[in-house]
């Protein structure tokens, strides 16, 4: 049987930078096992099966799958799986939004146009941001193949953090220990799995010019989901802006936060991250590039 596709670079606007996705249509007669596969043959850090909704109130239920395993919520699926709908229905539909079902709960995503163009998808995560276990700077950075002095912990030690999906969240010192990080499997297993967070998110505030005009800049790594490193993580950077926003003089003052990811995989990567809004939820937003469209054989 045949099943309809589009891939998407996401968090981008230029094709070939940012965050591949699949995005696989008409999925409803897809098993879980069959789901994993052609996550598996795709082999992009996601890859998103879409559904007709539970509720016919909502646009559709939403899958999330890794290499390795299915997931209950993540960013950029999100952002790319609106972007290819809001793109099928055109600029003569118009669509203002869509509501997606998913493991974590339901996912807002509104659409902002541009004339016949879909300019930005931005979603609301499904849970506002919550904490959990500290962790040792000395056996982070060992985790990351640096020295204990690499990570920053004035702000904030390293720590789980989730708006929907769990990640060890930690900051980095200077641009070059970012750079350098590499992840140390074994040192690494001594801290994660932990409190169902897999993988480890490292951002930074000192930037090379590559960077650009953002606030932050990161990297991702999640060895457990098949993820050696990603080129831009929604759900991990909207939870590591609302950490920095909470421990701010004004926690519930609105922000803005712009943050790169990817540089250092030469994939750039901008995502534009709210937090602050009167629901306590962040808000997670970018621009998206068709790349391929087809058919999967199954």
């Amino acid at each position: 049987m045949q099943y309809p596709f589009t891939t998407v670079d996401v968090f981008t606007t230029r094709r070939f930078g940012g965050n591949p996705l699949a995005v696989v249509l008409e999925a409803d007669t897809l098993d879980d096992t069959e789901m994993q596969a052609i996550a598996r043959e795709f082999n992009y850090s996601e890859t998103t099966f879409v559904m007709r909704p539970v509720d016919e109130r909502h646009t559709a239920k939403v899958r999330i799958f890794t290499p390795a395993c299915e997931v209950p919520f993540a960013g950029h699926p999100n952002v790319g799986t609106a972007h290819v709908l809001a793109t099928r229905a055109g600029a003569r539909e118009r669509p203002e939004g869509f509501v997606f079902e998913e493991e974590a709960g339901l996912v807002p995503v509104s659409i902002g146009w541009d004339g016949d163009r879909v300019r930005i998808a931005e979603l609301t995560a499904p849970v506002s941001l919550s904490t959990g276990s500290r962790f040792d700077a000395e056996a982070v950075a060992a985790g990351l193949s640096l020295d204990a002095a690499a990570i920053r912990v004035d702000c904030h030690p390293p720590l789980i953090v989730s708006v929907g999906l769990p990640f060890l969240v930690v900051e980095i010192a200077s641009r070059a220990a970012l750079a350098a990080a590499k992840v140390d499997i074994g040192a690494l297993s001594r801290l994660l799995p932990a409190e169902g967070a897999d993988a480890i998110y490292l951002y930074c505030r000192e930037l090379r010019e590559d960077d650009g005009d953002v606030d932050f800049t990161a990297r991702m790594f999640a060895p457990w989901d098949g993820v050696a490193e990603d080129p831009a993580t929604g759900s991990a950077t909207g939870a590591a802006c609302s950490l920095v926003a909470s421990l701010s003089p004004q926690p519930q003052s609105p922000r803005r936060f712009s943050v790169a990811q990817g540089v250092d995989m030469k994939r750039p990567s901008r995502l534009e991250i709210r937090t602050g809004e009167p629901d306590g939820r962040v808000r997670i937003g970018g621009s998206c590039v068709p790349v391929l469209s087809g058919f999967i054989e199954v």
